[in-house]
Formats: structure tokens, sequence, C-alpha cells
């Protein structure tokens, strides 16, 4: 599929669960589930797994999604990732209405299942070290060794592991073990490790466990005790899938879910791994999980990334069997498509230069109209004051203009937004730094709401904001967390952390903005006209001390030229 394609979805999972309603298998019953670690934040790869596990279930008649946090491993999760994973699902558009569900809600009965695998001679209770594990497991050209607890009686494996339940024995003293095949060229068929003693306070269930399923074990039989009919996995749990089926096969359970595994979501100048995100955040790199440069949910939420933006970008990328990375430049288009509708327009100048208009009254104060989104015609006009000193932004100014720059110099016309044609007469500089302090310029009264009755032409059109109704805010720029498209170290002793971008984030404190920005709620999200989408930040910004961030830019036609001929 195109990436600009906007047809409706249809992939190798759809057409597989399509064919398994026709041929009535599971009585035709279509039933998902997304299945997250509440071990960090969601990211944008998660965002992909949500539409696609709750949109198949939307598509099919009668078809339902569960939400369940695999809660297996409580010395990484906490209530508020638990909360934070349910707020993003929401803000996605989708809902999992009375299908909440924990892993831990199937602690008693798992264990049941353990003990059915040991009676039936399928799981021992292993004494090796984690080290001595890891040695008899082989290597890619090496087959494993068996245990040598490989061989105790069914009586002693349940009598160990109903010890290692009630707390006999010391953490990593004893893991319950499946019995495979140590020389399976598959290394998760090498009689892996299904239990573990661990005494960490669980968050839901406290105390009362002290052995923990490992994941692999307690996501395919939490799949079956729900009636999952389709598993859907990103591409790395390919490998997983002979044990999952291993596991209830072993068991015979009455539900064995189909696992299909898909290519997951990579975009470029990121990198999509929690375990990665979080050292981020421990170490400092960003300013929590909900950092405006962080690829989580909570992040570009903040940032002021759309849902629509993030749910149409999954779509483009379709769903696929094969790992690939997506460009950046796609996902900020999805952006600036939907924001583009839905953003009103305002005027603000990030680091203003005072322009004072000369044969304008001293005193006066006038409102212009100005259209506040001209793709909805019922968000009507705004009225932006105009007075006789402005704000323009320095950058739309040139004492000595190069070929191609149009816009503000001495001597030149340029028309400012919504108000009137202006000429530079004279740059007022500091006597001490050379530095250019105003503008002293003229403004033509004939050209009121940006056209000359005479016909004349000009090049460039400013955006502006009056000095005196003007309120100040901080503003803050976000580029690329990362300076490589794909931060992966190339040599040995470097890690991903080398290539954070240190001009990842630029704070901008003497912006002015047009007055109406004044009842911004946090959140809300405008369009800077001729800068880009910003969005009112939801954590640092105070009535009184506005705090802006920077979504994705406008396209900047001399910024272009600039950048191709280096000027």
């Amino acid at each position: 599929m195109d990436a600009l394609d906007s047809s409706p979805p249809t992939d190798f999972i759809r057409n597989i669960i399509t064919a398994d309603v026709k041929a009535n298998k599971n009585d035709g019953r279509v039933v998902t589930r997304f299945p997250p670690e509440p071990n960090g934040y969601l990211h944008v790869g998660h965002a992909k797994a949500i539409s696609l596990n709750f949109g198949i279930a939307q598509e099919y008649k009668g078809g339902t999604c569960n939400l369940r946090f695999d809660d297996t491993n409580p010395a990484k999760e906490e209530v508020e990732y638990v909360e934070s994973i349910k707020d993003d699902i929401r803000w996605l558009g989708f809902d999992w209405e009375n299908r909440l569900y924990y892993a831990s809600d199937y602690f008693e009965r798992l264990y049941d299942y353990a003990e059915q695998l040991i009676k039936r001679g399928k799981a021992y209770v292993c004494s090796l070290s984690a080290d001595e594990i890891r040695e008899y497991r082989g290597t890619l050209t090496k087959p494993g060794k068996e245990s040598p607890f490989h061989g105790r009686s069914v009586e002693e494996n349940l009598d160990l592991f109903r010890n290692m339940k009630a707390g006999q024995f010391k953490d990593g003293a004893h893991v319950l073990r499946a019995k495979i095949d140590m020389a399976s060229p598959n290394f998760n068929m090498r009689d892996p490790t299904l239990y573990r003693i661990r005494r960490v306070h669980h968050h839901r269930t406290g105390d009362q466990w002290c052995i923990y399923p490992m994941y692999d074990f307690a996501h395919c039989l939490s799949d079956s005790i729900e009636g999952i009919t389709h598993s859907l996995c990103s591409l790395e749990f390919e490998n997983n899938r002979p044990l999952y089926d291993w596991i209830l096969d072993a068991l015979e359970v009455e539900c064995h879910p189909q696992q299909i595994e898909f290519a997951r979501l990579n975009i470029t100048y990121t990198v999509l791994s929690k375990r990665k995100l979080n050292t981020l955040v421990t170490q400092g790199y960003v300013d929590g999980w909900d950092d405006p440069r962080m690829p989580t949910l909570s992040g570009m939420r903040r940032r002021g990334f759309s849902p629509e933006a993030i749910r149409n970008l999954c779509e483009r990328t379709s769903v696929a069997k094969r790992d690939s990375t997506v460009d950046m430049a796609l996902l900020e288009y999805c952006v600036r498509e939907d924001l583009n509708k839905r953003a009103p327009r305002v005027m603000g100048v990030l680091r203003p230069l005072r322009v004072v208009i000369e044969n304008y009254p001293v005193g006066q104060a006038e409102e212009l109209e100005a259209i506040n989104n001209p793709g909805d015609a019922g968000m009507g006009i705004r009225k932006v004051p105009f007075s006789r000193e402005l704000y323009i932004e320095q950058d739309d100014f040139l004492e000595e203009p190069p070929k191609k720059f149009f816009r503000l110099s001495p001597g030149r016309e340029v028309r400012l937004r919504y108000a009137y044609f202006i000429k530079c007469n004279e740059v007022i500089k500091d006597d001490r730094t050379g530095e250019i302090k105003e503008l002293r310029c003229t403004y033509d009264p004939e050209t009121k709401g940006g056209a000359a009755p005479d016909g004349r032409k000009v090049k460039a059109t400013l955006h502006w904001v009056s000095a005196k109704h003007s309120i100040p805010a901080t503003v803050r720029l976000y580029n690329y967390l990362f300076t490589k498209e794909v931060p992966v170290a190339e040599k040995e002793g470097q890690d991903f952390t080398s290539y954070v971008n240190p001009g990842s984030r630029e704070i901008l404190k003497a912006c002015r903005l047009e007055p109406s920005l004044a009842q911004a709620e946090p959140g809300n999200i405008f369009q800077f006209e001729r800068l880009g989408y910003f969005c009112l930040d939801t954590v640092d910004s105070k009535p009184d001390k506005l705090v802006f961030n920077r979504t994705v830019t406008l396209r900047d036609e001399w910024a272009k030229i600039k950048k191709r001929k280096k000027v």
C-alpha cells in the first residue's frame, strides 16, 4: 500500500481472520486483546498494536478486544504505568468497556496449570543458578545439555514447587522449567523457565505471592482463559510461538488461540524500546516519560499531536510481515494534515524585533479582522489590535538581503498580514553592540486589509503583533531527539545515547503573542501563522505564565533556500 493511500485497510491478518469467520472457526467469534506490560509508558509503536487489535474487533460483527495487563514482573511494574496506559488508549479513541483484565487475576489458575505440567512429566524444578542455566543452554552452533535436575521425580518436583510457593527458599534457589528439548535450534524451546522465586511486592496482589510466572507461560494461558481467538503480536515474538503452542498443547486446554505476528512500527530519529526510553528518563536526557520530545503517547499528546493523526499514521503504514522504518516526515505530514483542519489561526512573534510606524498616530489603536481558520468557515473571524508600535520576527528583516529574500529590508515595502503595507526607512542600532534595536517604518493607510487600490504588488507578507496589546509567553521549539536516523551504536563502547541531539529543544522566553491567546486552555492547539502548530503546555503553563510547545513546523520556503544554497 502506498504510504499516503487512505483506502480502507486490508492486510494479511485481516485476510486470515476473514477466512476464519467464513469457515465458522471459533464459532465465528473474533476476540483480540491488547496486553501491555505495566513497566513503562506506551509509545507510538504501541499505537499500531492498539489500533490493530481494537480496530479489528470493531470491523467484525460481535468482535471484542480485551485490555489485559501482563503484570507478572512486579519488580518493574507500577500503578502509575497502569493508569497512563489506560489514559493513552482512551485518548487514541478506543474503549475496552467492561473487558479489563490482569494476568494477576489468574495467578491461582496459572499455578494450577504449572502443577498439571509437573504431574504430566512436562515440567521440573531446576536448582541450577541463572548463570549455570545459561551455560547449559548451549549456543547457536552448540546444543544445550540437560540439567542435572531434569530427572527429578514428579513427587519431588511437586514438593519443591509447593515449597517454592510457600516461601521456603531464597530468591534464585530454584526455578520451574518446561521439559522440552535442549537440542532444539530454537533457544526458547531449550527447557525454558516457567516460574521463578521473587520476593517483590505486587501492585495488586501485595505479598500474597513470592513466585511469579514468566511472561511466555502467563501470556498464552491468559489468552486461553479469556477465549482469545487471534493473538496478535509484534514480529519479535515469532520465535516464541512454538513455546506458546507447546504450553497450550501440553495442557490440552479447551481454547487454543492462534498467534499471528506483524511488523512493529519503527520511526526515524527516535527509539521505540521501553528499556531505552527508560534510560533517557532515568539518566536525565529528557524531563520524564511525558517530555514532548519523547515518542511516548503522553509526550506526543503534550506536544500537541492529535490522536487522529497517529491513527492515520498507523493506517497508512499498513500491516506487514517484515520490519521497516517509517520516515519521521510521514508522521509530521499526518499531524499537519489533521491540525490544518482543526487548529485556529493566531499570530505570535517568537524572536521579536520592534517596528515603529512613524506616520501612524501616537496613542491610536484599531481592531482589524483576521480569519480564524480558512479551512473551517464555522470558526469565523477574530479581532486583532493594531497600533503604532509592533513586533515582527527578527528573521523577517535583513539589512543587506541576498537574492530571493523578499521580506523586509531598507527601502522595501511588504504587507503586514490582515493590516497594511509598510516600508522600512531607517534601522536603529545599539551604539555599543551594533545590534538592531528597532526599525522605523511608514505605512500606507490606503492598503488596509492588505491590498493596494492602485494595484501595486509586494512579494512578502509578514505576521506581527501589537507591542502594546500583545502578551508575553515562553515557547519551546522541538527538534529530533536524535541526530542519527537510526540511533544504533556503530562501535564498541558506544551506545544509543551518544546520538542524543543537544539541540532537541530550544526555549524562547521573550515571545509575544496576540492577546486572544490569554483565554487559551492547557492542551489547546493553534496554528501560529507562518510558524507552525503550537500547543499550550498541560504541565508547566500557568494563566500568568504561558508556555507553548511547538508541535510541528510549517513549510518554510526561505529556510529551504538557505539550506539548499547555504546562504
